[in-house]
């Protein structure tokens, strides 16, 4: 169950960005970001947070928000954040469709991913199949703990191309 997450709800999110971030390999946020500073970033900054539930417990979570602001708010951004221990279900896939189905409701024309971490393979295969197209690549732009520094991915969809089953 996908619901739109509560200033409450933040408590049952936080361990989920907690340990995303503390990895280090796919958000550029600092490692120990708290709990105060986590809770603007997923919280207050988005102009929606949602979160995933299965079996009464929260297992992920997403935000949406303009990409930027005035000329170019009709094209919006969001981040994905799934606990490990519920991957592989199929989870990402149902919020990327959610929140492309939230942000076309809401009026943008297209969603654009600023940072995807060119070694976060299962996510840009995964965009690809939503649909997401690489628009551009930035060399060594993210330093990830273990590999170094590795290119980062910008993708883009059109939201008026949802029908067409992608």
């Amino acid at each position: 169950m996908i619901r739109r997450a509560s200033r409450k709800d933040f408590e049952v999110i936080y361990p989920i960005f907690e340990e995303i971030v503390r990895e280090g390999e796919t958000y550029p946020y600092t490692r120990d970001t708290g709990y105060t500073e986590a809770y603007h970033i997923w919280m207050k900054v988005p102009q929606e947070t949602y979160l995933v539930e299965a079996e009464g417990e929260v297992i992920a979570t997403y935000y949406l928000k303009p990409n930027q602001p005035g000329q170019g708010a009709h094209v919006c951004n969001c981040g994905y954040m799934v606990a490990s221990y519920a991957r592989g279900r199929g989870i990402a896939a149902n919020m990327c469709l959610h929140s492309q189905q939230r942000a076309a409701a809401l009026g943008y024309r297209a969603m654009q991913f600023n940072l995807v971490v060119s070694s976060n393979t299962a996510a840009v295969a995964l965009w690809h199949k939503m649909g997401f197209e690489t628009v551009g690549r930035l060399p060594g732009a993210f330093a990830h703990p273990k590999l170094g520094e590795v290119d980062a991915l910008v993708m883009y969809k059109v939201l008026a191309e949802m029908d067409s089953g992608q």
